[in-house]
Order: structure tokens, then sequence, then C-alpha cells
């Protein structure tokens, strides 16, 4: 049987906001289509300014005034039928809808305070775990010395580790005798945004944790690897304690120096936006988080991005954001092609993260990452979702934590 989406009334809730949204904002770029052409607009240029008039613009007013009205009245019913105490069971499939919904639009669901929107937790087995000390002593069977963070990338959730049959937190708890915690977060937030959560959430972890911690080890999976580097710069500042015990840090396909993919929705953007006939249509592409918009370059740190749009970084200006001292890093990538050779092997890598920026490499030596050859893997014909499952990279996980 397929895994049913089961949702919840406050998933329709949400989902329902979601629609008058997009509903408001098509009408704004339709309005906006309207307004330049009745103004006869040369075919380049910037976009005119205001709203239509008269008759016009009461229609789009109408719109936008009915939709908010519905949408208040709608989501007013819908949540009587709620119940705070019992939420209700979830699916998979419901977790990876959220997962992606909340990689897109993450930063606007937050925002508006939608009930769509993940709020960050640390789990066991698709479950929050209560980070109190009962909460971990009651949730945790046999907690050992040594923790495995794992931590997901973009649009992605803490049940996507299991792949293929394979789970590298499974393997690690089973093989070498960590306890294998798993993080779940919006990836449409700012990536140090996110950071600065998961930095508070480890200190709870560690303070609370059922025996002593002798050693913490995260692994990163793409966008999972900046959130990680994003919470050891906040450590570092504010002197946290997770932070002398974390040994190892594993990143695999982490886009260091971001992705060529956003890279290039950011050149389209700027191509439509060259004319008011299409400069509307950039507004649509605009829609995505901030999340994406932090893959461009990298972005780590809350200097990368703070004083602009999230849209509005042109060149990489990021703040060097070095690796944590003291501690292990080791870079896994990959590649599509066969051979470690070729324009394909360059500049495609996995097909969204190049080789050199899953590897840190850069040619502003303040941007690159001091990370030894020896600490660097390279698996080939994969690619970037691949990185979950191929035993080259649990044997990599094996050799470096053992």
């Amino acid at each position: 049987m397929p895994d049913p989406l089961a949702l919840r009334l406050s998933d329709a809730r949400g989902l329902l906001r979601l629609g008058a949204d997009a509903t408001l904002g098509i009408t704004d770029l339709v309005e906006q289509m309207h307004l330049t052409i009745s103004r006869r607009a040369l075919p380049l240029g910037r976009p005119a300014g205001g709203r239509t008039r008269g008759i016009t613009g009461a229609v789009y007013g109408s719109i936008r005034g009915i939709t908010r009205l519905a949408s208040r009245g709608l989501d007013s019913s819908v949540r009587l039928f709620e119940s705070p105490e019992r939420p209700g069971t979830t699916t998979a499939r419901r977790e990876a809808a959220l997962a992606s919904l909340n990689g897109i639009w993450g930063d606007h669901l937050a925002a508006t305070g939608n009930p769509l929107a993940i709020r960050m937790s640390i789990r066991v087995r698709g479950r929050d775990l209560d980070l109190s000390a009962d909460g971990l002593n009651s949730a945790v069977a046999r907690p050992a010395r040594r923790i495995a963070l794992l931590v997901h990338g973009l649009c992605m959730n803490d049940l996507r580790w299991q792949r293929d049959g394979h789970d590298h937190g499974e393997m690690l708890a089973r093989e070498l005798g960590y306890t294998t915690l798993a993080l779940n977060y919006n990836s449409g937030l700012h990536v140090s945004d996110n950071g600065e959560q998961l930095a508070a959430l480890l200190e709870q972890v560690v303070s609370c944790w059922p025996v002593p911690v002798d050693e913490l080890v995260i692994v990163g999976h793409s966008m999972g690897g900046l959130v990680a580097r994003s919470a050891c710069h906040v450590a570092g500042r504010r002197s946290l304690a997770w932070l002398r015990r974390l040994s190892h840090l594993v990143f695999l396909g982490t886009p260091h120096h971001g992705a060529a993919l956003e890279r290039g929705g950011r050149l389209l953007d700027s191509v439509l936006e060259l004319s008011p006939y299409a400069a509307p249509f950039a507004r649509l592409g605009k829609a995505r988080s901030a999340g994406i918009t932090d893959l461009r370059f990298g972005n780590v740190q809350r200097a990368d991005w703070e004083g602009r749009h999230a849209h509005d970084q042109r060149h990489d200006d990021r703040v060097p954001t070095p690796l944590p001292a003291g501690v292990a890093v080791h870079c896994v990538a990959a590649t599509t092609a066969g051979e470690p050779r070729g324009l394909r092997h360059a500049l495609i890598g996995d097909g969204l993260v190049s080789l050199a920026s899953a590897w840190g490499e850069h040619r502003d030596k303040r941007l690159a990452l001091a990370v030894p050859a020896s600490r660097k893997v390279l698996v080939t014909r994969a690619n970037h979702l691949d990185l979950l499952s191929r035993a080259e990279v649990a044997l990599c996980l094996r050799r470096c934590l053992a």
C-alpha cells in the first residue's frame, strides 16, 4: 500500500492560507502587467510603479479584499474543529511534503505564522525529543557517551537519511556505538537562523544528556553542512559547552561556496527585470526562500546577508567563516562522471554541487577551507542524493569516526 498523505486539519488551514497568499501575489502580478501595457511602456526599462486606478483598480482591490475575507473565514472555520492536544499522526509522505514546502517558501511560512512552518527539533526515529533531563531519560534507550547528529539538506527531512535500504545513522549506532540523533528543520529560513537555533538545541542536549558526553560528531548533507558550520560559528562566539566536545565534522556534498543552480536563478531574475513586460515574472522567481538564496555563494553567518534583501547579493562578499579549531573535518564529494577528469566532472560535479564547492576550495584564500587532501573523498558515478546510500560514503564514515 502506498504511504498515505494523512493531512491534519492544521495542514489544511495552512494550505488555505498559502493559497490565499498565492492568489494575492498573482493578482499583484497581473495588475502590474496591466499597468505596464496600459502605459505603453518601452520594451526595455524599469517597470511602472503604483497601481491601476478607476474601475480597473477597484476590480483588483475587490479581488484582494474578497480573498482576504474568505481566507479569514475559512481559517476560523477550520480552527473550530482542531484539537491542539491531539495533533494527529504523521506519515513519511506528509513529512516529505512539508519539507518540500518549507524548503521553497519556509521563510514566508514562518513570517506569516503559517501552521505548515516546521519548527526545529531533534528527533529519534522520526519523533521529536523533549530535551529536558526527564524527557531524554524516557525517550533514549541506553544513551551512549558518544553522540552523532545528522543534519539533512534543502527540502528534506530527518527521515530521508534512509535511502535504498541504508541509513548512515543506523550504521554509526550499530557498528561504532554512537547514539544517533537527527535534526529536522525549516530549510527555507536563512542558514544563519537555523545555525543559531541548532547551537541552542545542542547546548540543551549536552547539558541534559543522561550520561556525560565524551564526544559529539555532526554529519551534514548538502545545506545541512552549512547549518552545522553556522552553529559552530555561533557556539564559538557564545562559548557554548558542546563545541568543546565536538570531535568531527563530516560534510556530504555541502555547497561551501554555493551552487551554480541558484546563481543561474539570480541571472534569470536579472534578465527578466530588463523589460517591464517580463519584470512581473521575476517576482515569481523571487518568491523562493532565503534558504535557497543563501546557496548562491554559501552564506553561513548573519553578516553574509544582513542589511539587504535576500535577492540583492550579486557578488561573493561573504565574511570568512573558518572551520572550528581542534575539530577533524572531512569533505565527501560526488561526481556523475566515471573518472575524475573532464569538464563534466569539474563543473557539474554531483549534478547540484561542484567538486570545488564540496571540498571547500576557493580562489580567495580567506574563504577557502583548509581541509587536508587526506580528508577529502570523491565518489564517482554518483549524484547528490547517492551520498546518502553509497557504500564508499559509509566506509568513509567508519574510517574517520571509528
